[in-house]
């Protein structure tokens, strides 16, 4: 049963805003055949959606086929690159510690990363740089496990590895699927121009590959340099982030001031750490406790002026297509305060980095864990104050 004190603080925090992320419902859109591309650039499909009611659960195959087939993907064995080795070789340096030069991708950081989220304590976009996301999910992994502070050590990595010995690299042939789009080129940034769109898909097959393996395009890149991500039969090396399926999840703590979802079993056990962005402080998300209303994969998103503060208001009502790369990304876990809910995001890099309008934003493959497990009605408690503005 939810608190009473939730609902009236949750609903007092709604009278002073004029909504959040809100989208409209609606099944996926099927292609249509696309007219041909122009030289250098590929068309979006056609097709049409028609909105349909909020359902009360819904549990079809994860939204998108690039993060279903890196979550169905078997581990494979370690690449047999040089830098594929260097990353299944790290091991803290110095004193036990991991010493990285701010902005470089470091082989040990990258390994850790790895581990961490295929133990559901996501580092976000794995990039092998240090940052908070990724301190947060090393801080939760070692108290969730009995490790006192000590942050990335041999402790740590022995600990993961212990739970978690396969490789985490493996060298990948590019395939027909992972190039054939089609592509946007660009993505546009404007609502009234992604409204234009059949589908908001990815800009490039690297945007592509970097989200089918939890990658930043950064690190995807430098693992790889000079490959033609666009082609078919390229050979590269990725890192194995595929995880087991997440345990069903009883509780939510969504904590503002660590910028993180937490999620629980009925005992109160952590199953995992999301990074997370959640709100600001112009437009702060929900307090108190609050549930799962609806889980839908490959949402719209509908921008109301009526109901938003923000945008091009002057445009009306927008309806943008379902895409990674929508406004609320791959899934829209809708909760019990009104147009509020947690959701993917169409820019890994930037979550937990930034500010939303209120809602709760994870990365596409952790908000695709996550609504595979969460069920109608489980608590979703938020905690802690807004840190961005």
């Amino acid at each position: 049963m939810l608190r009473t004190a939730g609902w009236i603080g949750a609903a007092m925090m709604l009278a002073a805003l004029a909504g959040c992320d809100d989208f409209q419902n609606a099944p996926p859109r099927q292609p249509a055949p696309a007219a041909a591309p122009a030289p250098g650039a590929a068309a979006p499909p056609s097709g049409t959606a028609t909105q349909t009611p909020a359902p009360t659960v819904i549990t079809p195959p994860p939204p998108d086929a690039v993060i279903a087939a890196a979550a169905a993907m078997p581990s494979a064995p370690a690449s047999s690159t040089a830098a594929g080795q260097a990353i299944e070789a790290a091991a803290p340096g110095v004193g036990g510690r991991a010493h990285a030069r701010a902005g470089v991708a470091q082989p040990l950081l990258v390994r850790v990363q790895v581990l961490l989220g295929r133990a559901h304590f996501s580092p976000g976009a794995i990039d092998g740089r240090e940052g908070s996301n990724l301190k947060r999910a090393v801080d939760a992994w070692r108290a969730a496990h009995g490790l006192p502070d000590g942050g990335i050590d041999a402790a740590l990595l022995n600990a993961l590895t212990a739970q978690d010995g396969a490789p985490v690299t493996r060298d990948y042939e590019i395939t027909a699927d992972d190039v054939k789009g089609p592509f946007l080129g660009v993505v546009p940034t404007d609502l009234r121009a992604l409204a234009k769109l059949d589908r908001v898909g990815y800009a490039t097959p690297r945007e592509a590959l970097a989200e089918k393996f939890h990658m930043s395009e950064t690190l995807l890149a430098a693992l790889n340099p000079g490959a033609d991500f666009g082609a078919a039969g390229t050979r590269l090396v990725v890192v194995q982030a595929d995880a087991p399926p997440l345990p069903p999840v009883a509780r939510l703590e969504v904590d503002k001031s660590a910028e993180q979802v937490r999620a629980l079993d009925a005992a109160g056990k952590l199953l995992a750490a999301f990074p997370a962005t959640v709100g600001s402080t112009e437009r702060p998300a929900p307090a108190g406790e609050w549930a799962v209303k609806s889980v839908t994969r490959n949402p719209d998103y509908l921008y109301d002026p009526s109901r938003l503060t923000w945008g091009p208001r002057q445009a009306g009502k927008l309806t943008i297509p379902p895409g990674p790369n929508n406004p609320v990304g791959a899934v829209w876990i809708a909760l019990t305060a009104e147009t509020y809910g947690i959701h993917g995001a169409p820019d890994p890099t930037q979550v937990g980095k930034t500010a939303s309008h209120g809602c709760v934003r994870l990365t596409n493959w952790d908000a695709v864990a996550l609504s595979q497990a969460i069920s109608k009605g489980a608590p979703v408690d938020f905690v802690g104050v807004e840190r961005r503005a």
